[in-house]
């Protein structure tokens, strides 16, 4: 099964950047991934930047993929639930799961129907941040689905 994560803007932060990498090694030992950036809209109202940054994402979700979308009122999960459901989506013969994390304005709601809504936390994040908590739990998931001692 792979992964791919999508997500709005560039990572601009060093730290970040960093942190995105070194999760993103890490998983890549348990399954494919590929990491996605697609364009933030910029000078248009909410709505329009909302409905253009969704069209680009929905360009990069190969079709038959699993969408899980990162959003705040999402569905949430402890850190073995998580494992459960990548668990179960690769056992069941799943060839991708796509997550994503919308932009400033989150997604639109043709995007919303199409896809599971995952809440990291009922905090607000920056969409920075949300990217590396996203890839830690992604690789704790795995280690939890190999009995290995990272999660404890």
């Amino acid at each position: 099964m792979k992964l791919r994560i999508l997500w709005v803007g560039k990572s601009r932060e060093e730290w970040v950047k960093e942190a995105v990498a070194e999760y993103a090694g890490r998983i890549r030992r348990y399954a494919p991934l590929e990491l996605c950036e697609v364009r933030d809209e910029k000078g248009a109202e909410a709505e329009e930047m909302r409905r253009r940054e969704c069209e680009r994402l929905e360009r990069q979700i190969p079709p038959g993929a699993t969408l899980v979308l990162l959003d705040e009122t999402g569905e949430q999960m402890t850190s073995p639930g998580l494992a459960a459901f990548i668990g179960k989506q690769r056992d069941s013969g799943v060839a991708e799961v796509a997550f994503a994390i919308g932009g400033a304005y989150g997604f639109s709601d043709e995007v919303r129907r199409r896809g599971r809504m995952l809440a990291l936390s009922r905090m607000t994040f920056t969409h920075q941040m949300v990217r590396v908590f996203l890839l830690e739990q992604i690789y704790r998931a795995f280690t939890i689905l190999n009995g290995e001692p990272y999660h404890h």
